[in-house]
């Protein structure tokens, strides 16, 4: 036989071939039953390991309840849920191998991995859960996530739902080019713990269109060594949170930078955007833009905005904070606006433009204490000295401050019950300040106070919304 013939033939058996062993693997084939009760945890590893053994594929999960438990992901496979398709977590510890903190999907040093479908990932926690009572859990280590993907690169997690999780729900931890879209979270606002995405000192990160209920922070940045967390983008999300909304700490150990939140909505929030620094970061070149917040009463001091660094132990090193911009900003109820760096490490570049707060339901300050987000072994006069300051916008310690538009709306009837500035600035050192407007304007103190501040100039004639 001619041997281009036979070199042809050759060629088109080893793409049948290949094509074969990349075709997509259905958990159903691999015997899983999904009937909710059944452990399929076997089936669902098989159906990847056959998609990862043909060089890569789709592993389909058509409709039904699968029970599952630390099912590990591989590189260059996805897991696509069908429509009707639901993954149980189970409760049952002995089920998973890791002794500590273990999940339903995990992943470690992959690549080029997904999750996607209109399926969903119930975690088949629904109990409210305080604080005090998971510190008291003896079975605190046994909690499961949802999603634990860590050294991986080119992730994505795409249309998904997840819910009732037991702690945190999706976690990524030292990954890079990680895409999360259009997945929806739902827990017991109730349940403490239950973040709804941790990103762990991870790289080129964007969030898109998710909707986030939980009870505890919604999107929240960490940082652990050696490794930074760096550009990330968390863009048209709604998320609503027992906690903050969008959080950075409080594990804060090495830089968070090149961060950008916008075009997103935050309800029910007990904090908008949270900085909590705590362990020696630098957190720098921050944006958060075209945010619309609408903070009900149901948690007690709502804060849109908060800035803090503090020091978790007394030996921790002293973070800092500096290039922050917060612009187009529409907030519809809460507390105020606090920004606190320490007298020996003041926050640096801190732009403030078109801020509007339309106050609701003001609260008395007397009692009043600035968020702490996590544990923590030390505390100074800043735990109160700014949050219970009559002022609707509390900044201190700041070095180079620029306000360009901050309007506060308060009822005649609650401004007299509460007469407070619109801004009071403390150990401000060098300031830009225009465009600062209260309405009702007068009575009560001055819509503009500072303390020991140096450098401050104040314009007038911008001071109409």
């Amino acid at each position: 036989m001619n041997p281009n013939i036979i070199r042809l033939i050759a060629g088109a058996l080893l793409f049948i071939t290949a094509n074969i062993h990349a075709a997509d693997q259905d958990v159903r084939k691999h015997r899983a039953v999904g009937d909710g009760i059944t452990l399929d945890t076997a089936a669902f590893q098989a159906a990847i390991e056959a998609a990862k053994a043909g060089g890569g594929g789709v592993v389909r999960v058509p409709p039904g309840k699968y029970l599952v438990a630390h099912v590990e992901l591989r590189s260059n496979v996805t897991l696509h849920l069908d429509k009707g398709a639901t993954l149980l977590g189970s409760t049952n510890y002995s089920h998973y191998p890791r002794k500590v903190h273990d999940a339903v999907l995990v992943a470690n040093s992959t690549e080029h991995i997904g999750i996607e479908g209109e399926g969903e990932i119930d975690g088949q926690i629904t109990g409210n859960l305080t604080s005090r009572e998971a510190d008291l859990l003896e079975t605190r280590n046994q909690r499961t996530d949802l999603i634990r993907l860590s050294k991986s690169r080119d992730v994505m997690v795409r249309g998904v739902t997840l819910r009732n999780c037991d702690i945190w729900t999706a976690v990524f931890q030292s990954c890079e080019r990680v895409r999360i879209d259009g997945i929806t979270i739902s827990n017991n606002l109730q349940r403490i713990e239950t973040d709804g995405i941790d990103i762990n000192s991870c790289k080129d990160v964007k969030i898109t269109r998710c909707r986030i209920t939980t009870g505890d922070d919604a999107v929240c940045l960490k940082s652990f060594k050696p490794l930074p967390c760096e550009d990330v983008e968390v863009s048209d999300c709604v998320l609503e949170t027992a906690e903050a909304a969008l959080k950075f700490g409080t594990s804060s150990e090495t830089d968070l930078r090149h961060i950008r939140f916008h075009d997103c909505k935050i309800v029910n929030s007990r904090v908008g955007i949270g900085f909590y620094v705590k362990d020696g970061s630098a957190v720098s070149d921050v944006m958060a833009e075209n945010i619309e917040m609408d903070l009900s009463p149901i948690h007690s001091q709502a804060g849109p905005l908060f800035i803090d660094i503090e020091k978790r132990n007394p030996d921790s090193p002293i973070g800092s904070v500096r290039d922050v911009t917060f612009q187009n900003i529409r907030i519809a109820g809460g507390t105020s606006v606090l920004f606190q760096g320490m007298p020996e490490r003041l926050m640096e570049n801190i732009t403030l433009r078109n801020i509007t707060f339309d106050v609701k339901t003001p609260q008395d300050y007397a009692k009043r204490k600035k968020p702490i987000g996590g544990k923590r072994t030390t505390s100074d006069e800043r735990d109160t000295k700014y949050a219970r300051m009559p002022t609707y916008a509390a900044l201190a310690n700041i070095k180079n401050l620029t306000i360009d538009g901050l309007h506060v709306n308060i009822s005649e009837g609650d401004f007299k019950k509460f007469p407070r500035s619109a801004l009071a600035l403390f150990a401000v050192d060098g300031a830009r300040i225009s465009g600062v407007s209260r309405t009702p304007a007068a009575g009560g103190p001055p819509v503009v106070e500072q303390t020991d501040c140096k450098q401050v100039q104040i314009l007038t004639g911008k001071n109409k919304p």
